[in-house]
């Protein structure tokens, strides 16, 4: 006579994580489109329908791995270099799948009220909390909403619809005529 085993004890968190880090694994791998769903679970070890139900979809799974990057970013970067590492990694040229599609993937949920748009925002807010402390101007929070908005917008011209000359310029040039710029803004920034 064989003891049964007690049942499974079921932690969503720890679901939540083992998928989110099997997403990061597979994207930085694979790339986003050639990354499926049933890969994603099988690495995970955990039925693919519970993808769905924590994520709703890979998209939005994927938009919790690059916010992820970016919280990771956010804790081990000092905020007087955020805004040059968030510059120098997004302009890396031949970076990983996972960081190539990160803008698109943002830019897509950026209208929806989706998990993907939801995580997002807030990863929106913490950079600019961290930027604003980078002046004492009255508009600090503005200040910073615009150099996020125009970081942003380096990453659209050149990552996305890669437009020239941006989409071919020397990362460390754009990296120094911007943060030459943006220092007029947030006037702490080394």
């Amino acid at each position: 006579m064989t003891a049964e085993k007690p049942p499974r004890r079921r932690d969503a968190e720890a679901t939540r994580r083992c998928l989110v880090e099997a997403a990061a694994q597979l994207f930085a791998e694979r790339g986003y489109d050639r990354t499926t769903v049933r890969a994603i679970a099988d690495r995970a070890g955990v039925n693919q329908a519970l993808l769905f139900r924590y994520f709703g979809s890979k998209t939005a799974l994927f938009g919790e791995v690059v916010a992820m990057n970016g919280r990771r970013q956010l804790e081990e970067t000092p905020a007087e270099h955020l805004l040059q590492t968030a510059l120098r990694n997004l302009l890396a040229p031949g970076g990983t799948a996972a960081a190539d599609r990160s803008l698109e993937v943002f830019l897509r949920s950026a209208g929806s009220d989706d998990e993907a748009a939801r995580t997002n925002s807030r990863l929106t807010e913490e950079y600019t909390a961290a930027l604003t402390g980078l002046t004492d101007a009255a508009d600090a929070e503005l200040r910073a909403a615009l150099v996020l908005a125009w970081l942003l917008g380096i990453g659209l011209t050149r990552v996305v619809v890669r437009q020239e000359p941006l989409a071919s310029a020397d990362p460390e040039h754009v990296s120094r005529l911007m943060l030459d710029a943006v220092r007029r803004l947030l006037e702490r920034l080394p």
